[in-house]
């Protein structure tokens, strides 16, 4: 059985699929797993002329969390219609935690 996805979403159905593999395409260099397996992405909504998606990191002195925000643009730019605005927000007041990851990011950790 796949993973829920661990952020929460708003917006067309259609569109959840696209997003979410796009931003799987983002991969934490520190862990060497997805954003999304790692329970960055916090929540994505989507409306008919735009995305705002907001990131955490696993610590707020994060080194590559400009990378991070700035790779999650472009892999929805690569999947998104030219007209749809993107904004990919890094939001630290809301902590992560190894809860937020996805079961099989879990296991991989061994926890």
């Amino acid at each position: 059985m796949p993973d829920r996805e661990p952020f929460t979403y708003t917006g067309d159905p259609d569109w959840l699929a696209p997003i979410a593999a796009a931003l799987r395409e983002v991969v934490d260099p520190e862990a060497a797993l997805s954003i999304v397996d790692m329970g960055l992405v916090l929540s994505v909504a989507q409306q008919p002329d735009a995305v705002h998606v907001r990131l955490t990191m696993t610590s707020a002195a994060c080194p590559v969390a400009d990378v991070l925000v700035e790779e999650a643009r472009q892999a929805l730019d690569r999947v998104l219609p030219p007209q749809m605005q993107i904004r990919v927000e890094l939001c630290l007041d809301e902590f992560w935690t190894p809860d937020r990851m996805s079961d099989s990011a879990r296991r991989l950790m061994g926890w």
